[in-house]
């Protein structure tokens, strides 16, 4: 199966702001947790900051609230529909999910079906086309008043607010504040608690435990929000396509790596309500396996085979097709 070209109705060199952006409204809010959090992550180059337990509390949160919450949960399950779970354990994986520090579900899910819906289009609020910086962090900074009013909500998430749960995390910010948050000192106590019964030395338990909690929550909240931003902007700039969609979708072997699959994004564009973004036989996609996992046990139902023209193409056909956005 070759690698295909873009489309020519889908090449243009730039792209302005979307049209209700307004570049001079700083999303304070987000710039100024932005910075704080980049300066805790950054303990963890001090010595007395490391610690192997550290680095093994950085892996075990990659995958536990970046993996199952980011790509599995707000992904493939909310946005997509692309399996489902019982409710007790959707709510978990978004608990999971809003511990990675990524908003709540409606706005996650609203901002990504409109992404879908204008692929590297001018209205697609994160299209690398106005520049890489933008795609990757620039959108997130500034006042978009596309994205604010109620019907924004209707449009694209409205499915999501049918849900007390999701619907009192819109109405009460703190909410996410407080679940992550705690989510800190959890970490903290369990971490402390722990290490003193190990060790039985009081100051040691609090090095021990502010280790853990500079690489387990604050560098790897860090890391998986560049992880799924690299999803916007790496995979809308470098990799190869195996489907001719009206865009710049690609896939990108790296990406894919650092996240257990999202990276094979072309194939996420062809076939987005499909639960594996896998085409191609070495396209490991781990977030799919675990849907698989969870499949087997009894604990995921409805999960979306690919479509006819991605079968086709793992067979080694080259597919020209349109954008097809899928959202309730």
């Amino acid at each position: 199966m070759a690698s295909v070209s873009i489309p020519e109705q889908a090449k243009q060199q730039t792209l302005p702001h979307p049209a209700l952006v307004d570049v001079n409204v700083i999303q304070r809010s987000f710039v100024i947790s932005f910075l704080v959090m980049h300066a805790l992550a950054l303990l963890i180059l001090l010595p007395w900051f490391f610690s192997w337990s550290g680095v093994i509390a950085f892996w075990a949160g990659v995958i536990v609230f970046g993996q199952v919450g980011i790509p599995v949960c707000y992904h493939r399950q909310l946005t997509h529909r692309s399996f489902k779970t019982p409710k007790w354990l959707e709510h978990f994986f978004v608990v999971l999910a809003l511990c990675s520090a990524q908003e709540t579900p409606a706005k996650w899910v609203a901002w990504h079906r409109k992404h879908h819906g204008n692929s590297d289009e001018r209205e697609d609020p994160h299209t690398p086309l106005v520049n890489f910086l933008w795609s990757h962090i620039g959108w997130l900074c500034v006042k978009n008043r596309s994205q604010t009013p109620l019907s924004f909500y209707e449009k694209y998430a409205r499915d999501i607010l049918q849900d007390p749960f999701y619907m009192y995390l819109e109405r009460s910010w703190l909410a996410f504040a407080w679940i992550y948050l705690g989510h800190v000192v959890v970490f903290f106590l369990a971490s402390w608690g722990v290490a003193y019964a190990a060790l039985q030395d009081n100051a040691a338990a609090l090095q021990m435990a502010l280790s853990l909690v500079a690489w387990g929550v604050f560098a790897r909240t860090v890391y998986v929000w560049h992880i799924t931003w690299s999803v916007n902007s790496l995979s809308h700039i470098f990799g190869y396509r195996n489907f001719n969609t009206d865009d710049h979708s690609r896939n990108n072997w790296f990406v894919a790596l650092i996240t257990g699959g999202e990276g094979w994004h072309n194939n996420h564009h062809a076939d987005q309500a499909a639960a594996s973004v896998q085409t191609r036989w070495w396209e490991l996609d781990l977030n799919y396996y675990f849907i698989k996992c969870l499949e087997c046990a009894g604990l995921a139902t409805d999960v979306v085979p690919l479509a006819r023209h991605r079968r086709a193409g793992a067979a080694g056909t080259e597919i020209a097709m349109g954008n097809s956005s899928q959202t309730p």
